[in-house]
């Protein structure tokens, strides 16, 4: 018998050994290079260095503001100090909204304060009403024309905690579209619970947009125990509210996307990661979104540290103004319109800082990268880390590349309290655990550098993709 041959056709023909080929793979070298890179990643502190400077330094940092130009200049020296490569900018431009006083309180017999928070793209105004309470944005909408006129309306939805924050679409769509429900009924001002999970007394802002053809009107969020009170009260009988805010647009700004490069043999090949730079103005933006620029940028640094280059560009990204509407995500998807397949694949890390515990990609399911996908997953099981096909989604300012063909890649955080501080003053560095920082850094760091070190790639090309909401 010609056993040899045999044996050897085996080995070359057995799917768990041999390449498909056009299917995306990673070097062993690679995979061992990676192993060490986790380690050391874990030890490190420099996402917790960066995350302390940035909200230490500049604080609160709403987009237009004084503090966001600062910003701008802190993250282009904080690439510079962290050995990139280059660091170059994109200029963002968009509407400039402020805040410069709030107050809310009940009238009559129940006479009390309100602790709100005027919603992103509120206007200003002195509104006093009856208050007429919804236990949901489908119900306000159900309301008939001109029935809140003169009233104030009153959206009591209590979000869900989940770990992957599922509460947050409902209670956001609450903060987004019940504005503009509430003029299409008369009413002349807009209260809503908070889209929190918190007991606390502290509001959550964000931003809402009114729909074309509409005439804004005063709105904003309650804290969650306060939006209990005022339900109680309206149980009592009419109630009435005076609601009395200080804000507006004031005219357009221009920021900067600050970007850092590691430059790797194919310098024009890139993995981008990135965080955004801007935040609401009542804490100082650990959570949201220090601690996603500390984790990516600390990734970059590290892999920039190794003694041979990667094989392809990393590409950190500190997005301008992702709260108000993703404007610095969408400056850079259009800046790559025309170079879809040069971007390797993209990922963002913004939902806060606790522990990674789900892996997903694009390629996860079908696509070129099944097999690099399973390989980067294999890499990242040791932090605590599943594989999760199907699950989860690019992120907020990596949606518009997305949408344009980008392969992205999802590293869900455990969102179980991050509701409890989003969008509030609360929001600081206290609420951080280094330890679990540096997992999500070491996460990033393995990620990004078996992406780039791929023999091939994850799918990017240029056609129009619909992304998964996460």
């Amino acid at each position: 018998m010609r056993l040899a041959p045999l044996l050897l056709a085996l080995f070359v023909a057995s799917p768990a050994l041999a390449q498909t080929p056009g299917q995306t793979t990673i070097p062993d070298a690679a995979l061992q290079a990676a192993s060490q890179l986790r380690e050391q990643a874990l030890a490190d502190d420099t996402a917790w260095k960066v995350t302390e400077s940035l909200t230490t330094e500049i604080g609160p940092r709403l987009a237009g503001s004084e503090a966001d130009a600062r910003a701008v200049e802190w993250a282009r020296r904080k690439f510079e100090a962290l050995g990139y490569d280059e660091v170059w900018t994109q200029p963002v431009t968009f509407p400039k909204w402020e805040r410069r006083s709030e107050h809310g309180e009940v009238l009559g017999a129940y006479a009390q304060p309100l602790i709100l928070a005027a919603l992103g793209g509120s206007p200003g105004g002195t509104v006093e009403g009856e208050v007429v309470r919804f236990d949901s944005l489908e119900a306000l909408q159900a309301a008939p024309a001109g029935s809140l006129a003169g009233k104030i309306a009153f959206v009591d939805f209590a979000m869900e905690r989940a770990r992957d924050g599922r509460g947050y679409g409902t209670g956001s769509r609450v903060r987004g579209g019940g504005p503009s429900a509430a003029v299409r009924a008369g009413a002349s001002a807009f209260l809503m619970r908070s889209a929190g999970t918190d007991s606390h007394r502290v509001a959550h802002t964000g931003i809402t947009r009114f729909e074309e053809g509409l005439q804004p009107i005063p709105a904003a969020a309650l804290s969650v125990p306060d939006a209990a009170q005022l339900s109680r009260l309206v149980a009592r009988g009419a109630t009435r509210v005076r609601v009395a805010l200080d804000c507006g647009w004031d005219g357009e700004y221009t920021s900067h996307n600050v970007i850092g490069e590691i430059t790797g043999k194919r310098k024009d090949e890139v993995v981008v990661i990135g965080g955004h730079l801007d935040s609401w103005d009542q804490g100082t933006g650990a959570i949201d979104d220090a601690a996603g620029i500390g984790i990516t940028m600390a990734a970059g640094h590290l892999i920039g540290q190794r003694k041979d280059k990667p094989l392809r560009t990393i590409r950190v990204i500190a997005y301008a103004n992702e709260e108000q509407g993703l404007h610095g995500g969408e400056v850079y998807a259009k800046s790559q319109a025309q170079s879809i397949a040069s971007n390797q694949i993209i990922a963002e890390s913004d939902f806060g800082a606790g522990r990674i515990y789900a892996f997903n990609t694009s390629s996860a399911k079908e696509g070129p990268a099944q097999r690099a996908s399973e390989q980067i997953a294999e890499a990242l099981a040791p932090l605590g880390i599943a594989y999760t096909p199907g699950e989860g989604g690019p992120g907020s300012d990596a949606g518009p590349s997305a949408a344009l063909g980008v392969a992205w890649a999802s590293l869900r955080q455990d969102g179980t309290e991050y509701f409890d501080l989003h969008h509030t003053p609360d929001d600081t560095l206290d609420k951080i655990d280094p330890e679990a920082l540096a997992q999500n850094a070491a996460a990033y760091t393995v990620f990004a550098f078996l992406a780039a070190e791929a023999d091939g790639g994850f799918g990017s090309e240029a056609k129009p993709v619909t992304p998964p909401e996460e």
